[in-house]
């Protein structure tokens, strides 16, 4: 059963997102009320998952990722707020969270979501994405044809990587390495390759190329 820490400084919210979880069949571990607490929870609770409020009031989310990011076999975290500015979107992916989600998705959502990330996905809800697309700019930051720029960088894979890429948004490695017949190990080698190929930083990140490329897929 995937397990879960919780990170917020909001005791209603903390409250809220326990129940949800619960409710889904998550185990939630632990909670923590501020960043500061993070590592030590962590240490602790052996989460899988650490669903991390950006706005706290010693230590905010972004810093919290990024110790926890910085750890020996870290668990997987998740950026969750109520708002979900660029610069914060940005902030939370570069250092190093698997998926940037709102307090405002559906109890469904949410706890999808978090299966998600546990099993080596990752999780973006609508206003992230579109973000991470607005990133694919060239390097001046001058907007180009976005869909045959993917196009052009997607064609840099071997044809197992691409295959991968056009899986990632909805499936596990394990889903993906059951439909294409690979070991989940041989699905994480591509995923990883496929991140230095294209210069990406996220499995995410991943997804929305692939989906411009090739929309229909």
């Amino acid at each position: 059963m995937t397990r879960v820490l919780i990170v917020d400084d909001d005791a209603y919210t903390r409250t809220m997102i326990r129940t949800i979880l619960i409710a889904h069949g998550l185990n939630v571990v632990g909670e923590a009320d501020d960043g500061d607490q993070v590592l030590a929870a962590v240490a602790e609770h052996r989460p899988d998952v650490v669903l991390i409020d950006l706005q706290m009031r010693r230590v905010g989310g972004v810093e919290a990722i990024r110790r926890v990011a910085a750890l020996p076999n870290p668990p997987r975290c998740v950026a969750l707020t109520g708002y979900g500015s660029e610069d914060a979107v940005s902030q939370a992916l570069d250092a190093g969270a698997a998926g940037f989600l709102s307090k405002d998705d559906a109890p469904d959502t949410l706890a999808g979501h978090v299966r998600a990330v546990a099993d080596g996905g990752g999780a973006l809800c609508p206003n992230a994405a579109a973000t991470v697309i607005r990133r694919m700019t060239t390097p001046g930051g001058v907007p180009v044809d976005r869909a045959a720029d993917a196009r052009a960088r997607i064609a840099a894979l071997t044809d197992r990587e691409r295959a991968v890429a056009h899986l990632v948004a909805g499936m596990t490695n394990r889903q993906i390495a059951t439909r294409l017949h690979l070991s989940e190990n041989t699905v994480k080698a591509h995923v990883a390759h496929a991140l230095t190929t294209l210069g990406l930083s996220t499995r995410a990140e991943i997804a929305v190329l692939a989906a411009l490329a090739d929309p229909e897929a």
